[in-house]
C-alpha cells in the first residue's frame, strides 16, 4: 500500500511545481504584451491600428547601415534580400502617334498616306527580356527578342506607284511582299533565323512569306542601309527578299489592323475599311522596325515601330467623275474621335499649290497650318488636331471635304525616274532593260541600282552595258554574286552616276533555263515573275535639310534619316517582270490518258467479250397457229408439232 500512495504524491510535487513555473512565466513582460497593453492604453482607429506597425516595418526594413566592419562583411553569410529593400523599377515609357496626310494629284487622283508610330523606351540589343506589354503588340516584341532583330521592314502592296503621273511617295514599296531584316551579331546561324523568322512573320501577317528561301535571298553588299541607330554596317546580318506575285487582300488587313493599340475601333484606323481601301488604284501597307535615339546626344535608344498604309483613289473609280473628295466618300467613314491612347492624332492636308484657294475648296476650314520640308521641297499642309473637341464641331463629326475649282495644273516631273523592260523573241533569249531618268537641269549625282534576278534566268555578265546620252558610262562600283542553279539567285549592284537631264540604260542578255516537270506553277503560261528593280539615291534638295529630327515634325517627314542639308534620300522600285520560259506541253498527259483509255475500252473489251462468252443455237419462235396448234394437242395428251 505504501507503494503507490509515494507514486501518487510524486505526480502530484510534479504538478504542482509545473504550475507555479507556468504562473512565473506568464508574469514576465514580453513583446506582444507590452504592444497589446500600449494598443489598450492608447485607443486608436482600426485604421490606424492597421497602419502603424505597416509603416514601422517598411521603416526598418528600408533601413539599412552601409558601414560594415571588414571583419563582420568577411563572416556574414548571403542572405536573401527583401524585396521591400530593392528598389522599384519604374515602368518602361512608350508613346502612339497617329496621322493622316492628304495630297490632291494633278492628275485629279488622291493620295491617302496613314502612319502610325509607337515609341516604346526600351532596348531588345542587351538581351534584356520584357514580360509586361502596354501599347507595343507582344507578337512583335516576341519575334525581336527571339530571333535577334535589330531592324525589320515589310511591306504589302498591291499595284504599281506611277512615278510620272503621282510625283514620289512619301515611303515607297515594291508590287507584291517585299521583306529586309538586319539581324544582330550575335546571331551564328542567319540563313536558318532568317528561314524561321519567315515562317513566324507568315502566320502573323496571313502571308506566303513561307515561300521565301534561298531561291529568291540576297544579302546586298552596299544597298538597304540601317534607317535606325548602327553600331556596324556588316552586311553578313542583313537578309532581303521579294515576293512579286503576291496578292494583297482582307486577311493581310486585318492581323495589320489587330497591332496597332486601338485597332480599327477609334481614332484615324475606323477610315481602313476593306471595301474601300482595296476598291483603289493603288494600296500598300507596311510595318517598320527600328531602334531610335530618346535624346539628342543619343545615350539611350527606344524602339520604334511604324505602320504605314498609302492608298490612291482613281477619279474614276467613285464613277461620279467629279473632281471632288471627302471622308466619306473616300472611306465611306467619318471621324468622331481620336484614339484615346494616342498622344498625338492630326489630318495633314497639302495645300502647297493652292495658296490663295484657285485650285481647290477645303471644308471645313481651319487655321492651323504648318510647313515641312518632305522630298527636298517645303510644303504647306492644313492641320486638324484630333485631339481638340473644337475639330469635330457641334455634330461632333469631322468630314474633311475638297471641292476643286480648275482642272488645271502643272505636271510634276520627279527628279529620280526608273523604269525596267524585257526585250528579245523567241523563248531561248533575251535581254533586260533599266532605264533610269535624271530630270535635274544642271546637277549630276550617283544611284546605287540592286537587281536580283532569279537563277533560271542566267545572265551573260560579258554583255552588260550602262550607257548615257548615246556614250558608255562607267560604274565606279560594281559586286555580281553569280546564282547557282536552284540554290540561290543572281545579285547585281552598281553605282552609276548620272547626268544631268539624261536617260541612262543598263542592259543585260540572258538565257532561259528549263525546268523540271515539278517545278512549273499550276499556270505556266502565265508566265514567271522577276522582281523590281531597287535604285537609291541622294538627290540634290531644292531648300536646305532639316537634320534634326525632332518630336513636332510631321511623321511623314522623319522616316529616312537626312545627315546633309544639301539632299535627301530616295528610293524608286521599278515595275516587276513577266518573263515566260520554254513550257513543256502539259495537255500532252491528258491526251495520252483519254487514248489509252479507248484503245484499252475498244481493244481490250472486245477481245475479253470474245473470250468469256457462250455461244448456243436458239430456234425461231413459232408462229401463233402452230402454238395454239401445241396447246390443243398438249390438252388432248398428243405430242406437240
Amino acid at each position: 500500500m505504501a507503494a503507490p500512495w509515494c507514486s501518487r504524491c510524486a505526480w502530484l510535487l510534479l504538478v504542482f511545481i509545473y504550475s507555479l513555473y507556468v504562473m512565473v512565466i506568464s508574469e514576465e513582460p514580453t513583446p506582444g504584451n507590452e504592444q497589446h497593453a500600449s494598443v489598450v492604453d492608447n485607443p486608436q482607429t482600426p485604421a490606424e491600428t492597421v497602419k502603424q506597425p505597416t509603416e514601422e516595418r517598411r521603416w526598418e526594413a528600408t533601413q539599412v547601415d552601409e558601414t560594415v566592419p571588414d571583419d563582420a562583411a568577411a563572416i556574414k553569410p548571403d542572405l536573401p534580400v527583401p524585396d521591400s529593400v530593392l528598389t522599384p523599377t519604374p515602368p518602361l515609357k512608350d508613346e502612339f502617334q497617329e496621322e493622316l496626310v492628304v495630297r490632291p494629284l494633278h492628275s485629279g487622283d488622291i493620295y491617302a498616306s496613314f502612319q502610325f508610330r509607337t515609341v516604346w523606351e526600351t532596348d531588345f540589343t542587351r538581351g534584356s527580356k520584357v514580360s509586361h506589354y502596354r501599347l507595343f503588340p507582344k507578337s512583335l516584341g516576341q519575334v525581336i527578342s527571339k530571333f535577334s532583330v535589330r531592324e525589320l521592314h515589310i511591306s504589302f502592296t498591291q499595284g504599281y506607284w506611277r512615278t510620272m503621273q503621282w510625283g514620289q511617295p512619301y515611303l515607297p514599296s515594291p508590287p507584291g511582299a517585299e521583306l529586309w531584316v538586319w539581324f544582330q551579331d550575335t546571331v551564328t546561324d542567319v540563313d536558318a533565323t532568317w528561314k524561321e523568322l519567315t515562317n513566324v512573320l507568315s502566320g502573323i501577317f496571313c502571308a506566303s512569306l513561307n515561300f521565301i528561301d534561298s531561291t529568291n535571298t540576297v544579302q546586298p553588299s552596299a544597298s538597304f542601309k540601317p534607317l535606325g541607330i548602327a553600331n556596324g554596317t556588316d552586311h553578313r546580318f542583313l537578309r532581303y527578299a521579294t515576293l512579286p506575285r503576291e496578292i494583297v487582300c482582307t486577311e493581310n488587313l486585318t492581323p495589320w489592323k489587330k497591332l496597332l493599340p486601338c485597332g480599327s475601333k477609334a481614332g484615324l484606323a475606323v477610315l481602313l475599311k476593306s471595301e474601300k481601301l482595296f476598291h483603289s488604284s493603288f494600296h500598300s501597307q507596311a510595318v517598320h522596325i527600328r531602334p531610335v535615339c530618346q535624346d539628342g546626344p543619343c545615350k539611350t535608344s527606344s524602339l520604334e515601330l511604324r505602320q504605314t498604309l498609302n492608298v490612291v483613289f482613281d477619279l474614276h473609280a467613285s464613277g461620279q467623275g467629279k473632281r471632288e473628295w471627302s471622308l466619306f466618300k473616300m472611306f465611306s467613314r467619318t471621324l468622331t474621335e481620336a484614339c484615346p491612347l494616342a498622344s498625338s492624332s492630326k489630318i495633314y492636308i497639302d495645300v502647297t499649290d493652292n495658296p490663295q484657294e484657285d485650285q481647290f475648296e477645303l471644308s471645313p476650314a481651319t487655321h492651323l497650318l504648318s510647313q515641312a520640308v518632305v522630298l527636298g521641297d517645303r510644303r504647306t499642309f492644313s492641320v486638324y488636331d484630333l485631339t481638340q473637341q473644337v475639330t469635330f464641331g457641334t455634330v461632333r463629326s469631322l468630314n474633311v471635304l475638297i471641292r476643286w475649282k480648275s482642272t488645271e495644273g502643272d505636271m510634276l516631273r520627279p527628279l529620280l525616274h526608273a523604269e525596267r523592260y524585257v526585250a528579245g523573241y523567241g523563248l531561248q533569249t533575251g535581254e533586260i532593260h533599266t532605264l533610269m531618268y535624271n530630270n535635274h537641269p544642271f546637277r549630276s549625282f550617283p544611284v546605287l541600282l540592286l537587281d536580283s534576278v532569279p537563277w533560271y534566268l542566267r545572265l551573260y555578265v560579258h554583255t552588260l552595258t550602262v550607257t548615257s546620252k548615246g556614250k558608255d558610262n562607267k560604274p565606279s562600283y560594281i559586286h555580281y554574286q553569280p546564282s547557282k542553279d536552284r540554290m540561290r539567285p543572281h545579285l547585281l549592284e552598281m553605282l552609276v552616276q548620272l547626268p544631268p537631264h539624261s536617260v541612262t540604260e543598263v542592259t543585260v542578255q540572258f538565257e532561259r533555263a528549263l525546268l523540271k516537270w515539278t517545278e512549273y506553277t499550276p499556270d505556266p503560261n502565265h508566265g514567271f515573275y522577276v522582281g523590281s528593280s531597287v535604285v537609291s539615291a541622294l538627290v540634290p534638295s531644292t531648300v536646305a535639310m532639316n537634320t534634326n529630327i525632332t518630336k513636332e515634325q510631321p511623321l511623314f517627314s522623319t522616316f529616312f534619316p537626312t545627315k546633309e542639308e544639301s539632299s535627301y534620300f530616295i528610293r524608286v522600285y521599278t515595275e516587276p517582270l513577266l518573263v515566260n520560259l520554254p513550257t513543256p506541253d502539259f495537255s500532252m498527259p491528258y491526251n495520252v490518258i483519254c487514248l489509252t483509255c479507248t484503245v484499252v475500252a475498244v481493244g481490250y473489251g472486245s477481245l475479253y467479250n470474245l473470250l468469256t462468252r457462250s455461244f448456243q443455237v436458239e430456234e425461231p419462235n413459232p408462229g401463233l397457229a402452230k402454238r395454239i396448234a401445241n396447246v390443243i394437242r398438249k390438252m388432248r395428251g398428243v405430242p406437240p408439232l
